[in-house]
């Protein structure tokens, strides 16, 4: 039998699992590897210019088409350290990322060999698991194991971590599967009479959706569910795109990143059918000034120990979102006209927030207004456009102000809270989707982060457009500077270049915008072109708000 490279094994493992697109930043302790992705013209590289990045682009790419995500950290020591904030984002974020970490060769291993560290105690904590392969034969088997892991039961990032002469030991071509996964389970008859009785007692329910519709199988089956009761629909945080914007239903976020119609429907509902959500810090703080502390509350989540974890629960129930919702509609229909006055209420509310976008848009203030600019954002951009947020002050403020329309449209860091993942994250997005224009909405210093790879972009022909929200100063901690420390401020104003420019300059396309009218037209513009565009915004750097209250002592 002809034996192949652990470097070609791998890549035949990859390919029988479905895997199309990888992501990485070429280091000297995987080159077999490079070499037979080079030699197949199935298999497509996209190389960043950190390892950080290469990490969100690999992450993004998993949430948008469902995992897996492969990024290579191919240098061991510094390559692989630099992968660790990716991982941690992927592990809040539950994203079914592989890496597949360069080590150092087995027989300098514990000689304090140059760039050696132990790097596999330091994913253990932010990864579903961190895995060492011990020998050339067991290579491909544990690559394997690696994409079934971060795809099963409740996903996440597994790191596995090969020596280096691994990828040049010959061995045995490895049997190669296509990866198959459990699908999450449906809640028994009796859980479903259970929700049904409760949806009957009560007045004012909601339902408070999450990541578990991130799909567009399970936003239609999302949109049947509350067409079906005619109730209606809040998102946890970071998941508007789980409804179509113009949904009749749909309230948007709730929670401290949410808008005052969706919250006002959590603090005063009597019944919330969280579905998919944990119901965690991001979208509820975990205490009762956004979820009703009378409402009762049915929780269904493919975890069971994320169920009834941060709130009590009148039924708890380990099952897929969607199987779920399909089986509720089916048996609670007769239900549908019970919530009438309730309906009504909503839609009063859901006016009078979509009339206050509207009189944010025609907002002619100078300096331009966040809301001002995000307003044209919306008008701009098509039904199939995919947005990327980062964190931050502006972008929190973009966080309920996008309009998404084609699920999955929406990807933003979640509970890392990861300043600077937005751009690279698009990239990842843009490679999922290349059809679909990518928008990547950033502040002016979460670009700076990874500004170098416009060059990824550039070369590699990712069309992602990024509106950079400039206020000058790293906004969210200005504000609670500002807030509670009686306006004292110290290295929170920052001076960036000419972003435009500076695109221009890496060949991409770029605008510089100040005045009202100037981002829509700039969006227009750039997505008729169909190739990498940085629109750089000038903003109101006093158009900044202290998210929350609790952190810091009032001022004396």
């Amino acid at each position: 039998m002809m034996t192949v490279t652990g470097g070609e094994a791998c890549v035949r493992v990859l390919k029988g699992a479905g895997v199309k697109t990888v992501f990485g930043l070429l280091g000297g302790s995987m080159l077999e590897l490079y070499d037979a992705l080079r030699a197949d013209p199935d298999m497509r590289y996209i190389g960043a210019r950190d390892e950080r990045a290469a990490g969100h682009m690999a992450d993004a790419y998993a949430r948008v088409t469902g995992g897996p995500g492969i990024v290579l950290g191919a240098q061991a020591g510094p390559g692989v350290a630099n992968l660790v904030t990716a991982v941690a984002e992927a592990h809040l974020a539950y994203s079914p990322l592989v890496a597949i970490a360069g080590a150092i060769t087995r027989k300098d291993q514990g000689k304090d060999t140059f760039q050696e560290f132990d790097q596999l105690s330091v994913f253990k904590p932010i990864a579903k698991r961190s895995i060492m392969v011990p020998t050339p034969e067991r290579l491909p088997e544990m690559l394997a194991e690696a994409l079934h892991l971060a795809m099963s039961g409740r996903r996440g990032p597994v790191v596995l971590h090969a020596p280096r002469d691994l990828f040049s030991a010959e061995i045995d071509p490895p049997d190669v599967t296509e990866l198959a996964c459990a699908e999450p389970g449906a809640p028994s008859a009796e859980q479903v009479q259970k929700i049904v009785s409760l949806l009957a007692d009560a007045q004012r329910p909601v339902i408070f959706a999450g990541g578990g519709f991130k799909s567009p199988d399970g936003s239609s089956t999302l949109a049947r569910l509350a067409e079906a009761l005619n109730i209606p629909v809040v998102t946890s945080t970071g998941h508007l795109d789980v409804l179509p914007a113009d949904h009749p239903w749909l309230a948007g976020q709730t929670g401290p990143r949410g808008n005052a119609c969706a919250a006002g429907l959590t603090r005063t509902c009597d019944l919330i059918v969280a579905l998919g959500t944990r119901l965690a810090f991001n979208s509820t703080f975990l205490n009762h000034d956004y979820v009703s502390q009378d409402a009762k509350i049915v929780h269904v989540d493919t975890e069971a120990s994320a169920v009834g974890r941060y709130f009590p629960v009148a039924l708890g129930v380990q099952a897929g979102a969607a199987e779920t919702a399909e089986l509720i509609a089916a048996g609670a229909a007769h239900l549908r006209d019970r919530w009438k006055s309730w309906g009504a209420q909503f839609t009063v509310s859901k006016s009078a927030l979509m009339h206050e976008r509207s009189q944010e848009e025609s907002d002619t203030a100078q300096p331009l207004k966040p809301h001002r600019v995000l307003g044209e954002v919306r008008k701009a951009l098509p039904r199939d456009a995919l947005l990327t947020l980062d964190t931050g002050n502006a972008c929190l403020q973009a966080a309920d102000r996008v309009a998404c329309y084609e699920c999955p449209a929406m990807v933003t860091p979640l509970d890392f809270g990861l300043v600077g993942f937005g751009y690279a994250a698009a990239l990842g997005a843009q490679a999922a989707v290349p059809d679909r224009p990518v928008v990547s909405i950033m502040g002016d210093g979460g670009f700076g982060f990874t500004v170098a790879e416009l060059t990824t972009a550039v070369a590699y022909n990712l069309p992602v457009i990024a509106v950079v929200l400039d206020n000058g100063a790293w906004g969210a901690e200005k504000a609670y500077q500002r807030t509670f420390f009686d306006g004292r401020t110290l290295g929170a104003d920052i001076e960036s270049p000419a972003y435009d420019q500076v695109a221009e300059l890496c060949g991409a396309a770029g605008y510089a915008v100040d005045a009202p009218g100037g981002t829509e037209a700039a969006l227009q513009q750039a997505l008729a072109q169909k190739r990498p565009a940085v629109i750089h915004v000038k903003i109101d750097p006093d158009a900044i708000n202290a998210l929350r209250k609790d952190l810091f002592a009032k001022p004396k």
